[in-house]
């Protein structure tokens, strides 16, 4: 999802399907946000950071956050850490 306050496509999403199948990837550079749901059991998801993870530095934005409209592919199928589901609505 775009976060670039005053870009033409600001909070707007994309969904993309990965699968061991199609072998497609994505990079999602900074100021853009991403999120996934598996869609199927035993799932593993591998991805690649530019620098070492700093939990200091970790934010984040709620699932449902309605800012974004973003729709689920398994709408009702989901596990959430407490943190991911606590972050408050998005603002600039």
């Amino acid at each position: 999802m775009d976060l670039r306050a005053g870009s033409p496509t600001f909070r707007q999403w994309i969904g993309v399907d990965l699968t061991a199948e199609n072998r497609l990837m994505i990079y999602i550079p900074g100021d853009l946000g991403h999120g996934f749901q598996t869609l199927e059991d035993d799932t593993e998801v591998f991805y690649q950071t530019s620098t070492a993870f700093r939990p200091d530095a970790c934010r984040g934005l709620r699932w449902d956050d309605p800012a974004f409209g973003i729709e689920w592919p398994l709408p009702d199928e989901r596990i959430i850490i407490a943190r991911d589901s606590s972050y408050p609505d998005f603002e600039l």
